[in-house]
């Protein structure tokens, strides 16, 4: 079985490394159930995921399924444990930096889309292969894709169900930057504790906006409120403050 591991290596910034190295770090119900439980309790300004070893996540463990229920227990581990892992992610008010320490396929690159910002290894492979297991992905899922690289790029990723490297897939879009790969975790850690460094509301505010104009359900009024707030803040105070006199702002969330 796999687990998933808890750490803060820097100011701020919680870490929840995946673990399953005897599986190439494939997402089993112990993980999902996990990041379901463990992401809402989370008190962090920023959430960095990764994975132990030299993979992020070969997607789904479905090695175990037994044939005679194969059908029945696909289905309810993508359907739920999955999902519930995947709402969870969304649910973060916070920031969601994803180190991609090595390959992310299948369900291990729809877990990293759904985080905020993607750095990945120099050598990772990246690519969604529900067309050699004979699934049909959610709309849902691929929603994520068409978001981030737009049609062309999902079409490519999903109908030819190839494998595209990191150097490739930061200039899709499909991550932000690529490093070499004994430089991923420590740069996960920077990029984390950088956004972490931020004004707490300011980052779950423009969070917020950027998840519902995507979703095409932004509450125009809701905005204004959170705009208002933010004025009406210590920490707005405190950043022009900081701003005149040239020093670094200590924010209070608040």
């Amino acid at each position: 079985m796999g687990s998933l591991d808890l750490d803060h290596p820097a100011p701020h910034v919680a870490r929840l490394t995946i673990s399953n190295p005897a599986k190439r770090n494939a997402l089993d119900r112990p993980i999902l159930d996990a990041l379901a439980e463990t992401l809402p309790a989370l008190d962090a300004r920023c959430v960095l995921l990764t994975g132990a070893g030299d993979i992020f996540s070969a997607g789904y463990d479905i090695g175990d399924l037994a044939p005679d229920r194969l059908a029945e227990e696909a289905a309810e581990l993508v359907a739920h444990p999955f999902q519930n892992a995947l709402e969870a992610l969304d649910a973060v008010a916070v920031p969601v930096v994803a180190a991609l320490n090595g390959h992310a396929i299948g369900g291990g690159l729809e877990l990293a889309m759904a985080c905020d910002l993607r750095v990945a290894a120099a050598g990772a492979r990246m690519g969604m292969p529900p067309g050699r297991l004979g699934l049909v992905y959610s709309h849902t899922g691929v929603r994520r894709f068409l978001d981030a690289v737009g049609a062309a790029r999902t079409r490519e990723l999903f109908l030819t169900a190839r494998l595209i490297d990191a150097e490739t897939a930061v200039s899709w879009g499909l991550v932000n930057e690529v490093v070499a790969r004994e430089r991923v975790a420590a740069r996960g850690v920077e990029l984390a504790a950088s956004v972490a460094s931020l004004a707490p509301l300011s980052q779950r505010g423009n969070k917020r906006v950027l998840r519902d104009l995507l979703a095409g359900s932004l509450d125009e009024a809701a905005v204004g409120a959170l705009r208002e707030e933010a004025f009406r803040s210590e920490d707005f105070a405190e950043g022009v403050r900081a701003f005149v006199e040239k020093r670094s702002p200590v924010w209070k969330g608040r």
